[in-house]
């Protein structure tokens, strides 16, 4: 598959195993592909994302959103939200935990857990948006997979990407338009 991928397909790729190294995750999440992304310049994601509003302090706030989400164990808020309705107050479980066990240890990303060099897997989420940017590529009649079909995937499932994206004025159908046409510049 990855043969498919264009060269800065593939940067987003490796950018998302960065993200994950960085954060001493255990694999690769549909959220380190966000990250990779929002550190993207001159390409058509980051064009549909600046043509979105999303730039500059922007990214930042949504560094900042996914970084609560993982710290929520991967959560998002309307899972948050739901989990509220029921009684159960998210913030107050991911204090207690972190009190006894440290912060982010519920995310997952523990630089003192001691991870060994190499291959970082993919988690299931990130997976199936390698998969859906396969596919959504298809359906558009290209030839390759571009970081644009890494974006579209990313706002096309459920999940803290879509989202965060959603609560920046990123939706799947804004992105469509913006790539695509439909009375706004395209992105080349």
């Amino acid at each position: 598959m990855f043969e498919r991928f264009t060269k800065g397909a593939r940067e987003v790729v490796q950018g998302a195993v960065g993200q994950a190294e960085r954060a001493g995750a255990p694999g690769v999440a549909a959220e380190h592909m966000l990250l990779a992304l929002l550190e993207r310049e001159g390409s058509r994601a980051s064009f549909a994302l600046a043509s979105l509003g999303l730039s500059g302090e922007h990214r930042e706030s949504v560094r900042q959103a996914v970084a609560a989400a993982r710290r929520r164990a991967g959560l998002s808020q309307a899972e948050a939200d739901a989990l509220a309705g029921l009684g159960i107050d998210v913030s107050e479980i991911v204090t207690r935990v972190e009190e006894v066990h440290g912060v982010g240890a519920m995310s997952g990303d523990r630089k003192d857990k001691g991870w060994w060099p190499g291959r970082r897997t993919f988690d299931r989420a990130a997976k199936q948006i390698l998969e859906t940017s396969l596919r959504t590529a298809v359906a558009r009649g290209d030839r390759h997979i571009g970081d644009e079909h890494i974006l579209l995937a990313l706002t096309g499932r459920p999940g803290v990407p879509a989202e965060v994206l959603a609560r920046h004025g990123v939706t799947h159908e804004s992105l469509i338009r913006v790539l695509y046409g439909g009375g706004q510049a395209k992105a080349g």
